[in-house]
């Protein structure tokens, strides 16, 4: 190890090198079985300091990153103290067991980020998702001079924005990472005349158009050129009191966008063809406590009644994430194990478990109760080993209540599980299906018929290889859920991506009983 610097950490706009240090120690101490505390008491450290260390909460000396690296047999940091390529080995083929949580969901909480900056009071979100997508947003608002501080254990995260945001210093580097910056152009309008967002990131999903977020933003002013990888936007603030909008597309981030600007205009806004999804209602939710009224939640009509000045404290819990429950589940289905998913959000993922039921899966039910937003609709599943077969239609995605876009991948895997022939239609997306032909290399029929259809023929006798995460993240989830089916070894490679949109994802799957290990090259 080549240390090059006295602390293995980072100002507030570069927060994920100290995150990815403390992923690292949370990952190799959970991979020797050993708790905080006992890693605590090998390196001469408390048990509450691990914990804000692998939390990324707490500045790592040279000396004690040695400790800990001595004490976990394990490297931690490379030349130029940058962690190295982070690689997967998984010793599959065997059934996993036990009870594990769904965990907050990633979209809701970038949503709920961004709708931060409209309220000039403190806003309080908690048991947020410690993801590389969360901290590239909290990087950006950083830099334009809002307060983000995590609580202690790591949980929760407390949001502070000043009466003027200095857009001039805004972390372009993390905000072309993310697509989610253009959630930025909403919350901006309502105290900003003229602004620059970078070009937006993310997956390598094929073209996804931004135009739908203008033709619904136009109705507020908003005005958009684009030069040298920015969007300069300009805001006319001759808008009527009354706004009627017709979205082009009934897409998530659109919705999102529109209702944020609802959200600051002092009048009444009707959405229509607005996306009630689960990000979209934690949204409103949110939105409530902020004193603006929203009719129509969890429907494609909204009427939002704004305000052109917000200064609110507010304490807000992040409803669970349907698509983690999908992964989970669909972790259970291809290893023919019984294991309990708790916390799944049911309103979300009906479809889901209906086209499971029609492939013949066996699954119970708890009855319903409340997430600690008081709103969403929550329930335990427990998935049994079965018997699959191909249903009778093909799988596709459709907006909520649909089955899930980002759901739709696992269904590749879990058709592969089952008896016959199966057509899955990825209509939304260009590049993603592409991804998941990968899965051949783990011994899978699956074909290309075009950019967005795949054919895949089962029962697949599922064995180990060697494969390179695709850049795309729900299909590299759904390679690392087939390895744990795959006999024998398999080896997934540079898998950066998957902590964009999940926490702990590998440790998580160790608790169901999981042999899967981190190393570097």
């Amino acid at each position: 190890m080549t240390q090059q610097s006295s602390h293995a950490s980072t100002p507030s706009g570069t927060t994920s090198l100290v995150q990815q240090v403390g992923s690292l120690i949370r990952s190799a101490r959970l991979g020797r079985s050993l708790t905080q505390a006992e890693l605590a008491e090998q390196v001469g450290t408390s048990q509450s300091a691990i914990n804000r260390i692998e939390h990324g909460s707490q500045n790592i000396g040279v000396d004690l990153l040695g400790r800990i690296s001595d004490a976990l047999g394990r490297d931690l940091i490379t030349l130029g103290d940058r962690p190295r390529h982070t690689h997967l080995r998984v010793h599959g083929g065997h059934q996993l067991h036990g009870s594990i949580d769904v965990k907050t969901s990633k979209n809701g909480a970038v949503a709920l980020l961004c709708a931060s900056l409209i309220n000039r009071g403190t806003t309080r979100l908690h048991r947020v998702a410690r993801i590389v997508e969360v901290d590239r947003i909290i990087d950006v608002l950083r830099s334009l001079g809002a307060s983000v501080v995590w609580s202690e254990d790591g949980n929760d995260v407390e949001i502070h924005v000043p009466a003027d945001l200095d857009l001039t210093h805004i972390d372009a580097d993390a905000g072309r990472r993310t697509r989610s910056i253009i959630m930025f152009l909403g919350p901006l309008l309502g105290d900003h005349d003229e602004f620059r967002l970078p070009y937006a990131g993310g997956c390598d999903l094929g073209e996804r158009s931004v135009q739908p977020h203008l033709i619904a933003l136009q109705h507020f002013g908003l005005a958009i050129t684009a030069e040298a990888g920015w969007y300069h936007a300009t805001v006319d603030p001759d808008v009527p009191e009354n706004v009627s909008i017709v979205l082009t597309e009934r897409g998530d981030t659109v919705t999102e966008n529109a209702i944020m600007a609802a959200a600051v205009h002092e009048g009444v806004t009707v959405i229509r063809n607005a996306s009630p999804n689960y990000m979209v209602q934690d949204l409103c939710f949110y939105l409530e406590l902020l004193g603006v009224r929203i009719e129509g939640i969890g429907t494609t009509t909204l009427r939002i009644t704004g305000r052109s000045v917000i200064d609110e404290d507010v304490d807000y819990w992040p409803s669970e994430d349907p698509i983690e429950g999908m992964s989970l589940l669909t972790a259970g289905i291809v290893t023919g194990s019984e294991i309990t998913v708790r916390r799944v959000p049911i309103e979300f993922m009906e479809i889901e478990l209906a086209t499971l039921h029609e492939m013949g899966l066996r699954y119970d039910v708890s009855p319903e109760y409340e997430a600690h937003n008081g709103r969403t609709r929550l329930v335990d599943v427990t998935v049994h080993p079965s018997r699959l077969h191909a249903p009778i239609d093909k799988i596709h995605s459709m907006p909520f209540p649909g089955l899930n876009i980002d759901n739709l991948p696992f269904f590749t895997a879990i058709a592969a599980c089952a008896t016959g022939h199966t057509l899955i239609h990825d209509w939304v997306y260009e590049g993603r299906a592409i991804h998941l032909t990968d899965l051949t290399r783990l011994g899978a029929d699956v074909r290309l018929r075009d950019p967005h259809r795949l054919d895949v023929t089962g029962p697949t006798h599922w064995s180990g290889a060697e494969v390179s995460c695709p850049p795309a993240l729900r299909p590299a989830v759904v390679i690392l859920i087939a390895m744990l089916a795959a006999k024998g070894e398999s080896v997934l490679r540079d898998v950066d991506i998957i902590a964009r949109g999940y926490e702990q994802l590998q440790e998580r799957l160790v608790s169901l009983g999981a042999d899967i290990e981190t190393f570097h090259d």
